[in-house]
């Protein structure tokens, strides 16, 4: 019975399913701690069972991409902008549901969501925003850019920055009091953001809103 119970779950499987859960699992434990035997027993099937669906690990993380891709929203109909604006928000989300993905996202081999993704934004840059081609290319390496750079900060950067902040103030007070007078700009910093806080999603609008008034300016 249990070898007919394993034949079913292999029939089952399929790589939309193998994609899935090593892509929950890749968000529990990060891309690297996952591993073909992992995935085999979150599916529950022997690890040769997937080399049915995926070559190899760099195909399996492909598809992993893929799927990030997909979950990006880039709207039609709206003026360019609001579409960029969307695409931007939308990706950052993306990335923070799935922090394996930063730095990965433009690797391997692309598959058809990543296809569909960077041909709809190229399509948005060129026939709505009338860009010519070349400045097309830049204003889409600019945005990517800060998305994806952004993005790494946010995975790296401490969660609670005034925390951070006032944390490392405090080591270097304790190391040599004297050296926190030389410094009185970052002293500054630590001051201030306890007193307004420091939101993510607000510095990355910032960033957004200077990045999309430059392109305007282009156009015009």
């Amino acid at each position: 019975m249990q070898d007919s119970a394993a034949a079913a779950g292999r029939e089952r499987l399929n790589r939309a399913k193998v994609l899935r859960a090593a892509a929950e699992l890749a968000d529990e434990g990060g891309f690297d701690a996952l591993t073909m035997r992992r995935l085999a027993a979150r599916l529950g099937v022997v690890p040769m069972a997937l080399y049915k669906h995926v070559a190899d690990k760099h195909e399996l993380l492909d598809g992993m991409v893929d799927l990030v891709f997909a979950e990006v929203e880039m709207p039609v109909d709206v003026d360019w902008r609001t579409a960029l604006r969307t695409r931007a928000s939308s990706m950052r989300q993306a990335l923070l549901r799935h922090p394996w993905a930063v730095g990965r996202m433009e690797t391997g081999t692309p598959g058809s969501a990543n296809l569909c993704h960077h041909n709809a934004v190229m399509r948005c840059l060129r026939r709505d925003a009338g860009f010519p081609f070349p400045v097309a290319v830049h204003a889409y390496n600019l945005m990517d850019a800060y998305i994806y750079g952004f993005a790494l900060q946010e995975k790296t950067l401490a969660g609670d920055i005034p925390v951070e902040a006032a944390r490392r103030r405090k080591a270097v007070a304790d190391r040599q009091p004297s050296e926190i007078d030389d410094y009185p700009y970052l002293a500054e910093v630590v001051t201030e953001l306890a007193k307004t806080g420091f939101n993510f999603a607000d510095e990355f609008a910032f960033g957004l809103d200077l990045i999309l008034d430059g392109l305007s300016h282009m156009r015009q």
